[in-house]
């Protein structure tokens, strides 16, 4: 069953987490976006994909952007996870440990069914 129908058919309401850090952030020696990814496919989170930012700022304002001849200056970086409310607090307190200085959000989400799922009578 895919994820999107294991989500809607259960009835439980989607989430979208999104974890916001730097470029150069890391874990245990590997870039932390990378150990965020397995941590969440090890703990069967429906889907997560990381996104780099052009530009951005945190708490500590100051401004993180690509720099000149492309060279960065530690760009932002963000994760977006989906899956049931229950399942993204479950990992929680696996990865906020991972995340020193970032912000963690979780947000309503609505899944809408596409391609195959998407022509699939009720």
């Amino acid at each position: 069953m895919a994820e999107t129908e294991r989500l809607t058919s259960a009835g439980l309401g989607a989430k979208a987490m999104l974890v916001f850090f730097d470029a150069t952030d890391e874990w245990d020696g590997a870039p932390l976006h990378e150990q965020l990814v397995r941590q969440l496919e090890r703990h069967g989170i429906a889907g997560a994909t990381v996104l780099t930012g052009i530009m951005g700022y945190g708490i500590h304002r100051r401004i993180h952007r690509k720099g000149l001849f492309g060279v960065v200056d530690n760009k932002p970086m963000t994760l977006i996870a989906i899956d049931s409310e229950e399942a993204l607090r479950r990992i929680l307190p696996s990865i906020r440990p991972m995340i020193r200085e970032g912000v963690v959000v979780l947000l309503d989400a609505e899944l809408i069914p596409t391609g195959e799922a998407s022509t699939q009578k009720p």
